[in-house]
């Protein structure tokens, strides 16, 4: 077996490239707008008449998870799935989608008239970042808002130790995500 040359690392970046590009046109090709009145599922998961809408870029509580705000145990999931109706409102929201995940839902970012769902879920301690909206986090812990009250499991971890699905799939998911959603159209 001879060692990598300059010409093999070449062609192997190469391959990245076409790769990337690959998956760069299917994510513009795949990405459409939802606009629809909804049912809020939990803290991050909204039914539309399109499908399931997951906010990208956050994680809440799940329904049945508990949380301690230092006075009582309560079941935060179905706080923060208030909370995201509070938020809506009965409005009509408008989502701007990317790919569907494992579980065939959209991850979108929407808005309910200017505001940002997931961004104002963070801010107000309903959820945690999950890749986006890190500096809300911050403050909202600082703060002690919502679940950052008291003491919680984060929910990614929370559903690892009842054996549940974690939302991230592993590393190819985001490329066989927009693959589906592509083929799907």
């Amino acid at each position: 077996m001879r060692p990598l040359g300059l010409r093999d690392l070449a062609l192997t970046a190469g391959m990245f490239l076409v790769l990337g590009a690959l998956a760069w046109n299917f994510e513009q090709r795949a990405a459409h707008e939802i606009v629809s009145t909804v049912r809020v599922i939990d803290g991050d998961t909204l039914d539309t008449r399109d499908g399931r809408i997951r906010l990208v870029g956050i994680d809440a509580p799940e329904m049945g998870q508990t949380c301690d705000d230092g006075m009582a145990i309560y079941d935060c999931g179905r706080e923060a799935r208030e909370r995201l109706r509070q938020l809506i409102g009965g409005r009509e929201i408008n989502c701007a989608t990317r790919r569907k995940d494992r579980y065939g839902r959209f991850l979108a970012t929407c808005h309910a008239g200017d505001l940002n769902l997931a961004a104002r879920m963070v801010e107000t301690g309903w959820a945690v970042a999950s890749g986006d909206y890190d500096l809300a986090e911050l403050r909202a812990r600082r703060a002690g808002r919502g679940i950052w009250a008291g003491t919680f499991e984060r929910p990614d971890e929370w559903r690892a130790t009842r054996g549940m699905a974690t939302e991230d799939g592993g590393l190819f998911d985001p490329v066989l995500d927009r693959l589906r959603l592509w083929i799907g159209r």
